[in-house]
């Protein structure tokens, strides 16, 4: 199961699972590949960009929970 927090930094959550870029793309966070999502936390960006950081995670553990089955 997918555990992917707020908390977490973006690039560490796309280096571990890959095809959350998905997610991140498609609530408008393209930036999961700068050089600040090494360090910036996913309720970060989320909140730079205007998204809600939970609606955001919610979506990324869906995508990982349905590569995973």
């Amino acid at each position: 199961m997918a555990a992917v927090t707020k908390e977490m930094s973006i690039g560490e959550v796309v280096m571990k699972w890959p095809e959350s870029a998905g997610a991140f793309l498609e609530y408008g966070l393209h930036c999961y590949g700068c050089a600040a999502a090494r360090y910036e936390t996913i309720e970060q960006g989320a909140q730079a960009h205007g998204i809600d950081p939970e609606i955001l995670i919610k979506a990324i553990n869906k995508v990982i929970e349905k590569k995973e089955e």
